[in-house]
């Protein structure tokens, strides 16, 4: 039985790999995480006069380096001036020259958004009328190519690694404390260090080429090195190493010390392993916690606590599960059934904990039921949930065998007091018979002893085979031990054929062979999840740009009376702090003017803010700003009458939104007036 069994696990293994291997290798360049809500000028539109900069916002904060942002000409050359800035909230800009040509132009955007994911796209505007371009956009991806695909696959071994470390680790000293002298379990635990800081190094290494420039060449590029050390992602990363270097310590003492202390001792020092493991490994779950999506968007201050808790369960159930199997197949040692049972409990416990956790989670990624079915973030949760599902199910059919493993321990047991009884009685008849043949061999020496003159005659004989019987004396020495080895190997596989007979032990490893081959697939979906924007960002995305697109279409078609609509995103970085402002100046005229303000959130929903303050500045004559404060008419509308505009021209029209005591923001845009 046992020779079939190992084939059919080198395949599932093999296939389980390969499975892992096609949703990272199709997962493509990272999804960013933040995404482009808003611009100025808009995408594809038409405008009279050529702009002094351009802006674009974000649905979060992004990171800008020099060439974040780039306006190319129809030719592809740059037109941009000066960095980058920051305009407000979540806006950034960068100077474009003065006085350009008629013609289509090009804006190019290359970010790092604050949950660490490269952002790129571009899109394209006109001056007077459209224009032939030479620029493609295209391919204007990031996080892509080869070291995108390597920095996919690192993030997917540091996953592997922390689970593999810490649920091997907890499993260890939770439930089999025998397996610390256990030398497949040393390996296996010290394996999942390795990775985990081979990973992190690689990760570190790719980060600057990842986020960047995407060539193979910059990866061992010391000044892009530099750079990321500067960054959320690179200080995180340099803190799981450091905490490595505690949890090399945790794992000697676990695999040294802890095995050689009595009883008492050991007590004594599990207590100190396990505060110390505990807060290792919650250190190295908030690194991702604190640089990854968690840490930015709604309600941070709860999402990281929450995702550590997530990932800690998540590495106790698998981890422990990997290190179940590492017992149950490659183990020399059986593992009793009470370190079953409770691997079993701690299981349950660490599944509750994953629930509740991701239940928060997807409220907080998602925002809508839609989102499910509508965004590629939902689509993945859903395959993931139904993973989990499975294995759910799996880990119950796992406990029956245990329970079924622990009965039949108990009447092993309950047969063990017979069957040392019947040993007992042959070893007694042994010494007896031992006894006899003793006592015979006395009597032949005393008959041999009386006999003299036969000693005497043959005293010459006797002392060569004195000589031979030395001889013989050392090579019997050297057999018994070769013979003693066999013995051993032998009670060895006779001990393993009569383990991997017990149809409920074999029961239990192929039910946990089954779950740890799902949790392979799982670890590789979540890792494409990680890389995937959240369903609520892409769904206000979608929004916004429906917006922008309907006051588009809405100032076209009210250009023949002379109204003007602006819709502007904003994000104060407090709570309920996005949403999106619409200003209508009606007639759009020099002199006098209504003027109204609406205040919405993403899904359009109208809903009050503490304090709406506009201002008017025409910045080619050098007047303004004209503070203007609106009146509060219903939820979500502020009006003004006889808004006075003193002469016509490009005005630039900013909006002040404050949605708490101190959250508050600016937004801008400009429009032809008179």
């Amino acid at each position: 039985m046992t020779q079939t069994i190992a084939p059919r696990v080198r395949t599932l293994v093999l296939l389980l790999l390969a499975t892992a291997g096609l949703l990272l290798t199709t997962a493509g360049p990272a999804s960013a995480h933040a995404a482009l809500t808003g611009s100025d000028p808009q995408q594809g539109v038409v405008v009279d006069k050529a702009p002094d900069q351009v802006s674009l916002t974000f649905s979060e904060q992004v990171a800008l380096s020099n060439d974040s942002l780039r306006v190319l000409d129809p030719k592809g050359k740059a037109v941009q001036q000066g960095k980058p800035f920051e305009v407000g909230g979540t806006t950034y800009g960068v100077k474009v020259h003065s006085g350009l040509p008629d013609g289509t132009y090009t804006v190019t955007y290359q970010v790092v958004s604050a949950d660490s994911h490269p952002v790129s796209g571009a899109f394209t505007f006109s001056v007077g009328a459209p224009s032939v371009t030479s620029v493609s956009v295209s391919g204007e991806t990031a996080g892509g190519g080869v070291v995108g695909w390597l920095y996919g696959f690192g993030r997917y071994l540091s996953y592997a690694g922390f689970i593999v470390l810490v649920g091997g680790g907890a499993f260890v000293l939770a439930c089999w404390q025998r397996g610390a002298g256990v030398r497949p379990m040393q390996r296996f635990v010290v394996g999942g260090w390795l990775t985990l800081t081979s990973a992190t190094l690689l990760l570190l290494l790719l980060r600057g080429s990842y986020t960047g420039s995407g060539k193979v060449a910059d990866i061992f590029d010391l000044d892009l090195l530099g750079n990321v050390l500067q960054t959320k992602a690179g200080a995180a990363l340099v803190s799981r190493l450091l905490l490595l270097a505690a949890a090399a310590l945790f794992i000697s003492v676990l695999f040294g010390a802890y095995d050689k202390r009595e009883a008492e001792e050991k007590r004594d020092l599990t207590f100190g392993l396990a505060i110390g493991g505990t807060v290792v490994a919650a250190g190295l779950a908030a690194s991702w916690a604190m640089a990854e999506h968690a840490s930015v968007g709604l309600q941070p201050g709860i999402a990281m606590p929450v995702d550590v808790v997530h990932l800690l369960a998540v590495a106790t159930w698998l981890g422990g599960l990997s290190a179940l199997l590492v017992a149950l197949y490659r183990s020399q040692t059986p593992i009793e059934s009470a370190a079953v049972r409770r691997f079993s409990q701690v299981a349950f416990g660490s599944v509750v904990a994953l629930v509740a956790t991701g239940v928060y989670q997807s409220w907080r990624q998602l925002g809508s039921w839609s989102a499910f079915t509508g965004t590629r973030y939902g689509q993945l949760l859903l395959v993931k949930i139904g993973l989990v599902a499975v294995l759910v199910g799996i880990a119950y059919i796992s406990r029956r065998w245990t329970a079924q493993l622990a009965d039949t321990v108990v009447r092993q047991g309950k047969r063990a007091p017979q069957k040392e009884r019947v040993a007992a009685n042959a070893s007694g008849s042994a010494k007896a018979a031992k006894s006899a043949k003793e006592a015979g061999g006395a009597e032949d020496s005393g008959a041999a002893k009386k006999d003299g003159g036969g000693k005497q005659a043959g005293g010459g004989k006797q002392a060569g085979g004195a000589k031979k019987a030395g001889g013989a004396k050392g090579d019997g020495s050297k057999r018994a031990a070769q013979l003693a080895r066999q013995q051993a190997a032998m009670d060895t596989a006779r001990q393993k054929r009569t383990r991997d007979a017990d149809p409920h032990r074999f029961g239990l490893r192929r039910s946990v062979l089954a779950e740890a081959g799902v949790a392979v697939v799982l670890l590789a979906v979540t890792t494409v999840l990680t890389q995937t924007e959240p369903g609520r960002t892409e769904e206000e995305a979608k929004a916004a740009k429906a917006a922008a697109s309907s006051s588009s279409s809405s100032s076209s078609a009210q250009a023949g009376s002379g109204a003007v609509t602006l819709d502007m995103s904003f994000d104060t970085g407090g709570t309920d702090g996005k949403g999106v402002v619409t200003v209508d100046v009606d007639p759009a005229r020099v002199g006098g003017n209504e003027m109204h303000v609406y205040v919405q959130r993403p899904n359009g929903r109208a809903f009050d803010i503490p304090e709406v303050k506009v201002a008017l500045t025409l910045e080619a004559k050098k007047i303004g700003p004209l503070a203007i404060t609106p009146d509060h008419i219903t939820t979500g509308h502020w009006s003004a009458s006889n808004v006075q505009i003193p002469m016509a021209g490009d005005w630039k029209i900013a909006v002040t939104v404050r949605t708490s005591d101190i959250d508050q923001t600016t937004v801008s845009k400009n429009a032809q007036i008179g």
